[in-house]
């Protein structure tokens, strides 16, 4: 994969690529001591805050692990986007799909990450009451 010439994106990606419940600190490393970090379930700033998010998530899914897609710069600016699958379980039993904006500092690391998934088509759908409600408010809601 071709990664936009952005001082850290490298290691951070090879972090999320191997990304393992004892070797957080490989990527915690990637992030400045204050760096902010946000998904659909957590807003956190600070390097130990993130490893915290990422440590809970090892414990929901021991097996989990990401798949990065595809990494495209924005142009003349620190800021990348990437698209990963989170794969969790060893047959794959949950799969999403999102997108992350990452803001690097001068230094090489990561200032911001913020992700885009949508928890209600890839998550809540599936709870057997819950998804219901969903499917039925998102056809509600559709165009066609």
């Amino acid at each position: 994969m071709n990664l936009p010439a952005i001082p850290g994106l490298e290691a951070y990606v090879r972090a999320f690529e191997t990304l393992a419940a004892d070797r957080l600190d490989e990527l915690t490393a990637c992030f400045a001591e204050s760096a902010y970090f946000e998904d659909p379930f957590n807003r956190v700033s600070g390097r130990a805050a993130i490893g915290r998010v990422f440590a809970h998530g090892f414990r929901q899914c021991p097996q989990l692990r990401f798949e990065i897609e595809e990494v495209a710069g924005v142009a003349d600016a620190p800021v990348v986007l990437i698209v990963w699958r989170f794969v969790c379980g060893d047959a794959g039993d949950l799969r999403l799909h999102g997108v992350s904006r990452v803001v690097f500092g001068a230094d090489g690391l990561v200032q911001s990450h913020v992700d885009y998934w949508d928890p209600a088509a890839q998550l809540y759908e599936r709870v057997p009451l819950l998804g219901a409600l969903m499917r039925a408010i998102r056809r509600r809601l559709a165009a066609s």
